[in-house]
């Protein structure tokens, strides 16, 4: 992914492509660069890296690249991420590329190690493909995504990422293919629920069946309708509900008043503390709340459907994700995309020159990028 050595003009600040011709004209210099980011991040480097490592392999040069911390290690802001040291003509047009495909990916690979550390019981599956900028950007997310779940894996056993929507970025995850059911669309194509969950395990009686609820506003009657169409794979615990209700209302048979209940039934404590209005809104208000979550357990419990999962989707981000841990909903699977950068500003790498032909040198202020050891050797 990313542009190659014959299309990179096209793709570069202009500003740089001018430097490198000035740099050819008056004499190259070995030069070497420090990568920083201004906001605390997870190092997630490998496809700015391994894109950098292709074009000098297109140039027939080789650029020393001295990573500061390993794949996956947390970063503070303003630390140096990185030194790349190599010919300035020929390291001067990539930057815009190179930081393009580093800053993104550190945040939002930060963004995921939140989610799946606060809810480190839950599963979650990368749904962002559709809300990204291109294919480069969906292979930054995804590639950010396992990453972020790697850490939360290994520093608290959390369950993390287990899978991605599509097939093209799916060997992040350690699949061959992408996951996925249904979408509205096949609700509303099948004219029901229930003939919508029929149609998708006739044509793939291998997969588990996860079936979106909402369509009709009916989440827990056609929840539990397909439960008892379904009751062998009720039973076996391959059948799933999602809950991906909008905004504009609340899950079926409940309003606010009812919300409270069931939180106060659920997870009292949740509702005897201080929170915001935001807060307020995702544990008793419309769309997928915790009141929801709670609400679908308990009917589906009622019913004698225990092992039936629970897949919540629907504005999964750090901050959600955080207050649903807080309260403990009982929720199986979590599909997000929003573990996506909400400020595209916090996603901005930066690369300054530190030290030409063995002089260290910068504009002033960002002297603490100077290394505290002599690196790149020539």
């Amino acid at each position: 992914m990313g542009p190659s050595e014959p299309d990179l003009k096209h793709f570069t600040d202009k500003y740089f492509l001018k430097t490198r011709e000035i740099v050819r004209r008056f004499g190259d210099c070995r030069v070497t660069y420090a990568v920083f980011m201004r906001r605390p991040v997870i190092f997630t480097p490998k496809l700015a890296i391994d894109w950098l490592k292709e074009m000098a392999a297109a140039r027939g040069v080789e650029f020393d690249i001295e990573l500061c911390f390993a794949e996956g290690d947390w970063v503070g802001a303003g630390e140096p991420l990185m030194y790349v040291t190599g010919p300035l003509v020929h390291l001067s047009d990539l930057e815009t590329v190179f930081l393009q495909r580093l800053g993104p990916p550190c945040v939002a690979a930060f963004n995921a190690f939140l989610m799946c550390t606060d809810l480190p019981y839950v599963s979650f599956i990368a749904m962002d493909a559709r809300h990204c900028a291109g294919a480069d950007m969906a292979e930054m997310m995804a590639y950010a995504a396992s990453v972020g779940s790697a850490k939360a894996r290994h520093e608290i056993g959390a369950k993390g990422f287990i899978g991605n929507a599509t097939d093209a970025t799916a060997h992040y995850f350690g699949n061959e293919k992408g996951l996925g059911t249904m979408p509205h669309a096949l609700i509303g194509y099948a004219r029901s629920t229930v003939r919508a969950a029929e149609m998708f395990h006739e044509t793939f009686p291998d997969d588990p069946l996860y079936v979106l609820v909402d369509y009709f506003g009916q989440e827990v009657t056609d929840s539990l309708a397909v439960c008892a169409r379904f009751p062998d794979l009720a039973a076996e615990g391959r059948l799933g509900v999602r809950i991906d209700t909008h905004g504009g209302r609340f899950v079926e048979g409940l309003d606010t008043a009812a919300s409270y209940d069931v939180l106060n039934r659920h997870a009292a404590h949740a509702i005897r503390t201080y929170r915001t209005e935001t807060e307020l809104r995702w544990l008793t208000g419309t769309g997928v709340t915790a009141a929801a979550v709670f609400h679908m357990r308990e009917s589906l419990n009622n019913a004698g459907f225990e092992k039936v999962r629970i897949i919540a989707s629907s504005g999964f981000s750090p901050k959600k994700c955080k207050l649903m841990a807080s309260v403990q909903a009982p929720i199986d699977f979590i599909g997000t995309g929003s573990y996506l950068p909400e400020l595209w500003g916090e996603t901005y790498a930066t690369a300054d020159i530190v030290i030409y032909d063995g002089e260290q040198r910068v504009k002033v202020g960002r002297e603490f990028l100077f290394p505290d050891r002599p690196i790149a050797a020539e």
